[in-house]
């Protein structure tokens, strides 16, 4: 019985370091930025080439 004691109290610890992690990432500035990532992608790369592509390339350059 005395392990379950043990058990709570390690689990609230845990749960306050993470409680206390994100209260410190919300007053850093972490999610202050809600428009960029979803523009990020509109602004990639397009020279990402098909696998089947790439496999053939390989197969030319040992001949």
């Amino acid at each position: 019985m005395n392990i379950f004691y043990l058990l709570i109290g390690v689990s609230l610890l845990v749960a306050l370091i993470f409680l206390g992690a994100f209260i410190w990432s919300v007053r850093s500035g972490q999610y202050d930025d809600n428009e960029t990532p979803s523009m990020r992608m509109l602004f990639d790369d397009d020279d990402v080439e098909s696998e089947s592509e790439t496999i053939e390339e390989k197969k030319n350059n040992k001949k």
